[in-house]
């Protein structure tokens, strides 16, 4: 606490607060996760301040509730941002200490049946993290969409709700999002029948949704932007040393971002220098790691990687220090990377370096079967989506244009 606080008053009120013999241990959990000194001793003032209203409300602290500090943020007048975030950590380290009994989440009706879903395609299924995901915010979504705040009663889903929910979802969203969105809806109706929720097959109520793989041109960056991205990231800094690692694996390997997101240290083999990733559906393979991608790594991890539970490579830098959540965290990377080379491009997402890098394959004579096995496509119909941007064997098969320009 003196490392906190400089003032003896301060620090004998926090001690004799109705939280006190829980101070030292809860500043030993934020130094672990990674927290600043300024940002400690605020958590450690809000913590105080609640513990005191715990009090005036006569609250004993065995029974408190994540409810009463949702009340309290809500009807105290001296609350501040991020308040809400210190008291949910503070009731996970006392559930965590066993100090409070671990309180029973009451879902609402809506959260129960997307839960057993997701058991389902888990357990049943053998679907991916991520695939379980999407299919259970899908069924959550429609569940909103036709029942809102009122009482859910499964058994009055008809056909035309469905159909005005995948209206919506293929207005709203772009590329391939509504063709999964159906696919997860089928599979939702299918359990919802088989579990006894619904007497009709309302998978077959899910419209079918046009969509032509293939029919878009992979567009990736040039060789020139791919240096000057690389070179955006100020590498004096360890957020630089960081990001330029990243994006290293994505321009030189191709990988996803969500297979960069999951790299655990234990996945590089420094020895025989090759990397271990986690591909789609649980699939692990092996690559090579370049040079100059392992240098960069490991300089990262050397000098920057704090030494913090996680087994993750990559960090995040704001704590809690744990590793980033999903894609979507490497793909944000990404962006910022091309607003600071100044790099216009019609994708923002990490996935455009793969087509960088198959395009460039193809461009040095790669084959077709190559490219794929470089890339981990599963089928080779995956990968011919590349001939589009052979123009080279396509002005081979070029035919002339009649009446065109001799």
């Amino acid at each position: 606490m003196e490392r906190f606080f400089k003032d003896p008053v301060t620090i004998k009120r926090f001690r004799s607060g109705p939280l006190g013999p829980w101070m030292q241990p809860l500043v030993g959990e934020f130094i672990q996760q990674g927290y600043k000194v300024q940002s400690i001793r605020k958590r450690l003032r809000t913590i105080h301040q609640f513990g005191c209203w715990l009090r005036r409300c006569r609250i004993p602290l065995t029974k408190a509730k994540p409810s009463d500090a949702n009340r309290y943020v809500a009807h105290h007048g001296k609350v501040k941002e991020g308040d809400g975030q210190t008291l949910r950590q503070l009731f996970k380290f006392l559930t965590k200490s066993q100090f409070i009994p671990i309180q029973p989440l009451i879902k609402p009706y809506a959260e129960k049946v997307v839960d057993g879903f997701a058991d389902h395609l888990r357990l049943d299924c053998g679907l991916s993290h991520s695939t379980i995901s999407y299919h259970r915010l899908a069924a959550k979504k429609f569940l909103l969409h036709r029942f809102g705040d009122n009482q859910i009663a499964l058994s009055t889903i008809e056909a035309r709700d469905v159909i005005g929910f995948v209206n919506r979802e293929a207005t709203r969203l772009h590329s391939m999002q509504p063709k999964t969105t159906t696919t997860a809806l089928r599979a939702f109706f299918r359990y919802l029948q088989q579990r006894g929720f619904i007497d009709r097959n309302l998978a077959t109520a899910v419209p079918s949704l046009a969509h032509r793989p293939g029919s878009n041109i992979p567009r990736g960056l040039t060789r020139d932007q791919v240096k000057r991205v690389l070179a955006s990231c100020n590498r004096k800094t360890g957020i630089g040393r960081r990001d330029y690692a990243i994006l290293l694996l994505l321009a030189r390997l191709g990988l996803r971002a969500g297979e960069v997101c999951t790299l655990h240290l234990e996945d590089i083999d420094w020895v025989s220098g090759t990397i271990s990733v986690r591909g789609k559906g649980g699939k692990h393979c092996k690559l090579p790691l370049p040079q100059d991608v392992g240098q960069a790594i490991a300089t990262y991890i050397r000098r920057d990687r704090p030494s913090v539970a996680t087994r993750r490579i990559f960090l995040r830098v704001p704590a809690p220090v744990t590793g980033f959540q999903c894609g979507a965290s490497i793909s944000l990377i990404v962006k910022y990377a091309l607003a600071r080379a100044g790099v216009q491009s019609s994708s923002m997402g990490a996935h455009q370096f793969r087509h960088t890098l198959a395009t460039e394959m193809l461009r040095n004579g790669a084959s077709l079967p190559e490219i794929g096995e470089v890339l981990r496509h599963q089928h080779p119909k995956t990968t011919f989506i590349y001939t589009k941007v052979d123009f080279t064997t396509l002005r081979r098969l070029a035919r002339r244009w009649p009446g065109g320009v001799k």
